[in-house]
Parts: C-alpha cells; sequence; structure tokens
C-alpha cells in the first residue's frame, strides 16, 4: 500500500476511534442540553474561537436547516460589539478544547450579565469554561489525529458530530418532517419537490376558452392557440370538467374535416385525468410519467383553470 494511503487511513482510524469513544460518553449532561435547546424561547448562538468558530458555524447551520433556529459568533468579534446580537432568553453554547481560551472567558461575565443561559463543550472539565456553565459536556480521553497530537483534527470532528447528534435529536422532539425541511429549503430539489404545487407552475386558462360538446374545430383550434397550451378544456353547463381535446388529436383528423362546421365530439377524451391546484407538482409529473403524457388538466373545485405541462416542471428543476 502507499505509504501517504497508510496515512490517510491512520488519520481515519485515530478519529473513528474518538467518535466511538465521545458517543460511549453521551448520557444525563446531552439530556440536559438537549432539554435547554429545546426550551429556548430565543436563538441558539454558538459561539468558538479559531477552528472552533468554525465547528460552532457548522453546528449552527445545520440546526437551522433542521428547525432550530441558530447562528454562531466569532469570540473575537464579540469583545468589539456582537455581544449585543445576544438576548436573554437566548441559549449560549461555548466550545473550547482547552476550556481556558482567553477570547472565550472574556466575553462570559457579559453574557451572564445578559442573562442569557450558558452551555459549553469541552475536553477540560477542570477549565474555568467548565465551571462557568448551567451544564456543560465534557469530552475525555480525545487524542488529536495530527501527527504531532497538536491541530484540532478528532477534537474538531467529535465536536461536529456531538452538535450534529443535538440537531437531529431536537428536530425530531419538535416533529419536524420533510414539509417543513422544505420550507426553509424552497431552493434545493427536494424543497422544490415538497413545497411547489401545481398551481405555481401551470398556465392559467380564461373561461371564456372553454369548449362544450357542440364547439367545431375550428373554435377548438383557435382556443388552443390562445391558451397556448397542446389541449383544451370541454365542460358542461356548470363549468366542470368533463373532457378534453388535445393537439395532437386535432393535427391526425383535421385535414379529413371541415373545421369551420365539424364538431369536436368524436375528438373528446372524457374522464381525463387531472390534478388539483393543491396537488405537489412532483405528484403531476409523477402522473404524467406513468399516463405516458406531456400535460395535465389542473382544476379546482372540479372546475378546470389551467394546464400544467412535464417540460414546465423539469425546467423549474423537479424531477422523479
Amino acid at each position: 500500500m502507499d505509504r501517504s494511503v497508510e496515512m490517510g487511513i491512520e488519520v481515519f482510524d485515530k478519529e473513528i476511534e474518538v467518535l466511538n469513544s465521545v458517543r460511549n460518553q453521551l448520557g444525563s449532561v446531552f439530556s440536559q442540553i438537549l432539554e435547554e435547546i429545546l426550551a429556548c424561547e430565543g436563538k441558539v448562538i454558538l459561539i468558538g474561537m479559531g477552528k472552533s468558530g468554525h465547528v460552532a458555524g457548522k453546528i449552527a447551520a445545520t440546526m437551522s436547516s433542521l428547525g432550530t433556529s441558530a447562528f454562531a459568533l466569532n469570540a473575537g468579534e464579540c469583545m468589539h460589539g456582537d455581544l449585543g446580537k445576544i438576548r436573554k432568553n437566548d441559549v449560549v453554547i461555548l466550545i473550547s478544547y482547552s476550556g481556558e481560551c482567553d477570547e472565550i472567558l472574556r466575553i462570559i461575565p457579559s453574557i451572564k450579565l445578559i442573562g442569557a443561559t450558558i452551555l459549553g463543550i469541552t475536553c477540560n472539565g477542570e477549565s474555568t469554561l467548565a465551571r462557568s456553565c448551567k451544564v456543560v459536556q465534557v469530552f475525555n480521553g480525545v487524542e488529536e489525529a495530527c501527527h504531532l497530537g497538536i491541530a484540532p483534527t478528532s477534537s474538531a470532528t467529535a465536536v461536529m458530530v456531538y452538535g450534529d447528534a443535538l440537531a437531529v435529536a431536537a428536530s425530531r422532539v419538535k416533529g419536524f418532517e420533510k414539509d417543513d425541511f422544505g420550507v426553509l429549503h424552497p431552493e434545493g430539489t427536494l424543497g422544490k419537490k415538497i413545497i411547489t404545487r401545481t398551481i405555481d407552475l401551470m398556465r392559467p386558462v380564461a373561461e371564456d376558452l372553454f369548449l362544450h360538446e357542440d364547439s367545431t374545430i375550428l373554435e377548438a383550434v383557435e382556443a388552443m392557440i390562445n391558451a397556448d397550451t397542446d389541449l383544451v378544456f370541454v365542460v358542461n353547463e356548470e363549468k366542470f370538467l368533463t373532457g378534453i381535446v388535445t393537439n395532437g388529436d386535432l393535427k391526425r383528423n383535421m385535414p379529413d374535416k371541415d373545421i369551420k362546421n365539424d364538431r369536436i365530439m368524436p375528438f373528446i377524451h372524457r374522464y381525463p385525468v387531472f390534478v388539483d391546484v393543491s396537488a405537489k407538482a412532483v405528484e403531476a409529473l409523477r402522473i404524467m410519467t406513468d399516463k405516458n403524457v406531456h400535460a395535465l388538466p389542473v382544476v379546482k373545485d372540479e372546475k378546470p383553470v389551467g394546464v400544467i405541462e412535464r417540460d414546465a416542471i423539469i425546467r423549474y428543476g423537479i424531477y422523479l
């Protein structure tokens, strides 16, 4: 095996070993910190310095993504005004491997004056940070994967995974579901699938373009052109959908017809498949794929209001 690969594997092995050790240390303190997060009426604020600051940012992003409003602050910037972002009803989680980071220790008195709840994550249970927190998670026996045993490697990984565990557990307890996730991720593919409805992507069709069973082929062609769709609606007197006429049907049959006088009745697809305005666009796409069609009527209260097309859904970034 190449020596470089061996060195890489050594780092993986050391960090996996630390993760297993930290996992086995989870207990009542994890539950207490989770309870503080769930009871928080404000925001969860994570503060670190250096590598711990980057870890704080990642944890805050994960929490926010999963339904717990959170953000990260740099401990150094807190000394120059960012403490003003903290409120009494917030929960502050301080992260420091040694628990003696000067930038973090110097802001603790101010956070206490503000009245926010202070929690901590450290590898030193005898540290000033540990003594200053309402609840502190101490990781014992953490050895860095760095060949010098100095650079934050295993410790940073352990704290990130611990933060993931808090974020996911809080999300599950709150009943955070895929629809909620979609609301917070509207531009992602999953978010679009979850929140985009047929009404958002349909092409509206005005009532004056609806057809009746005694409409002529010419009227169908004109309605199709004016609506800029490949299908037009056939409705009854109450404007309920009773059928559709497609562009393909007209193209195949018009050469043999008197389009000014012949009626559309022979071309009507009765009891067509349709979707409601409240249906998800991805469901419309699934129906079109199953039925091998490229467009569907969209109805509201069983009355047609528009057409949704396969191409429009895919262009928007929704796929099966």
